[in-house]
């Protein structure tokens, strides 16, 4: 166990996997993209905003919902800072009652345990519980090159499969998708489905629900994720929405569980808090319409053979960090995504890899390694943010998000060596040292002004300023400096004036309030 957590391993460039989905294209190439998708940016806005509102009036009924954001920050760290110990435990646990465990440092060590596993059992089919563990393992990809088909269960990764897609959610894998279009899947890639099918949500369901039914009756074998492990008891957990999960556990002979190693808990009661967290910060519900809790094997009743593959792929080096190993406090709720300006415009695709948002910003270099190289894609992943905050204040673990984009940020600019930024900031030092020079070039960009729209803003600038204006829009500069103003008969006057208002109203305002704190109501003192 002790040599499994110090072998740290980076993961491998799988199209599911912490690498790049979209080949070698960095986050500002693939967002301007997804921008001129204005179906899209509907789509997204429309269910982010629906979310949100959902998310603000349970969280506001509960008086304790800081203390519970605290609590949850508290076992996470907690469990952190001990996670060898625990992890121990965890296996100890799931082997008394009759589970075997496995150990995977990375996605291949994961993807041939799985495998293996699958074709122990004779059967060529698995069905699957949505999972990100086997999205960023490539856990699909792998099994149908070694003759095992997938099953995705879950509504909305059914989608995605069905479309030959990508997730771009961590909740809502095909919230970048409408009805019609949802509609127009089935119709393409569904097998059986009625032609006359229409978009009423409840008749897209029951299309799906029928075409699973037939394999969740027959399928033998079973893959899960986790969102919790215990390891007090050596208890799973899986919340979800919609039943499949519970049909995928409870159903087939073998059950497979692929979990990171962060997800472990100390003890069984931490769900307490972690059961009423997840649902308000996730689906903005009160509780998880179905969660479902295991202990190993229970003879008689669901799978008899159970295995638990414990994933490291990358989460030991992160947890080597003492800044970065914060993101793996993270419980997947995806609140901070449903909050973030720049993933409502730009939707999941555009990140590139399995966890998108904000806190794929910080936990996809963590997970794919530190130190990786200037033209790598992930390294453009940590200015995916607009740094606004929104993200840490939704998080309900109290994850500084925005703290850890910024020190991402600092840690690529160190790597990186000379770049265009670093030199155009010493440049700035170097005028800014010289008031004489300053004062000329406040000047010269007062010329910028023949260059903006009439809305007051310029929208391109040339090189090499174009990588700015390529992602935002500068104001014009004003008529006049703050400096030639202060300097200027008009500045001069205005400043008299407000220092002869300072120097006037203070002792009058005091003196004539004690005076009427004096008076009686008739105005005698």
């Amino acid at each position: 166990m002790s040599t499994f957590l110090g072998m740290p391993a980076r993961p491998p460039r799988s199209p599911y996997g912490t690498g790049n989905l979209r080949g070698d294209e960095p986050f500002p190439r693939a967002a301007h993209q997804e921008l001129g998708n204005g179906q899209l940016r509907r789509n997204l806005h429309k269910a982010t905003t629906t979310i949100r509102a959902k998310r603000l009036n349970v969280t506001g009924e509960l008086p304790d919902w800081e203390a519970l954001r605290d609590a949850g920050s508290a076992i996470k760290t907690d469990a952190m800072n001990r996670l060898p110990e625990l992890l121990e435990q965890l296996e100890r646990k799931v082997t008394e009652h009759g589970g075997t465990v496995h150990w995977a440092r990375d996605a291949a060590e994961a993807n041939e345990i799985v495998a293996r596993l699958v074709k122990a059992t004779g059967s060529s089919e698995v069905i699957k519980v949505k999972s990100m563990a086997t999205q960023e393992i490539g856990l699909n990809e792998h099994l149908e090159s070694a003759d095992i088909t997938p099953y995705e269960t879950d509504l909305a990764e059914l989608i995605v499969q069905l479309a030959h897609d990508k997730p771009s959610h961590i909740l809502v894998p095909a919230i970048h998708r409408n009805r019609d279009e949802i509609r127009q899947i089935f119709l393409d890639r569904l097998p059986g489905v009625d032609p006359e099918l229409d978009n009423v949500p409840a008749h897209l369901a029951a299309a799906a629900r029928a075409y699973l039914r037939q394999k969740f009756m027959t399928t033998k074998v079973a893959v899960s994720g986790a969102n919790f492990g215990i390891a007090e008891t050596g208890t799973l957990s899986v919340v979800e929405s919609e039943g499949n999960g519970r049909m995928c556990l409870t159903l087939p002979d073998t059950l497979i569980t692929v979990m990171g190693i962060e997800k472990v808990l100390p003890r069984y009661q931490d769900l307490e808090v972690f059961l009423q967290l997840l649902p308000r910060s996730s689906t903005g519900e009160r509780m998880n319409p179905y969660t479902s809790l295991w202990t190993g094997v229970t003879p008689g009743d669901g799978p008899q053979d159970f295995h638990l593959v414990l994933l490291d792929n990358g989460r030991t080096a992160a947890l080597a960090d003492a800044i970065g190993r914060a993101a793996l406090n993270c419980i997947r709720c995806s609140a901070c995504l449903n909050v973030c300006p720049v993933y409502e415009r730009t939707g999941g695709h555009a990140y590139g890899s399995t966890y998108p948002g904000p806190i794929g910003a910080v936990l996809t270099p963590q997970l794919a390694g530190m130190h990786a190289a200037a033209d790598d894609p992930n390294s453009s992943l940590p200015y995916a943010s607009s740094l606004c905050g929104a993200c840490f204040d939704a998080c309900p673990v109290k994850i500084d998000i925005p703290s850890l984009l910024v020190e991402l940020r600092h840690q690529h600019t160190e790597q990186t060596g000379t770049t265009a930024e670093k030199l155009a900031m010493k440049a700035a030092a170097a005028v800014m040292k010289r008031p004489a020079l300053y004062t000329g070039a406040q000047k010269a960009a007062g010329l910028g002004r023949a260059v903006a729209g009439r809305d007051g803003t310029i929208s391109r600038l040339p090189p090499p300023f174009s990588g700015w204006s390529d992602s935002r829009d500068t104001a014009a500069p004003p008529r006049q400096t703050f400096r030639a103003w202060f300097a200027s008969d008009e500045g001069r006057a205005a400043l008299r004036a407000a220092a002869d208002e300072h120097d006037r109203s203070p002792g009058e305002t005091d003196r004539n309030q004690g005076e009427d704190e004096n008076q009686g109501e008739d105005g005698t003192r």
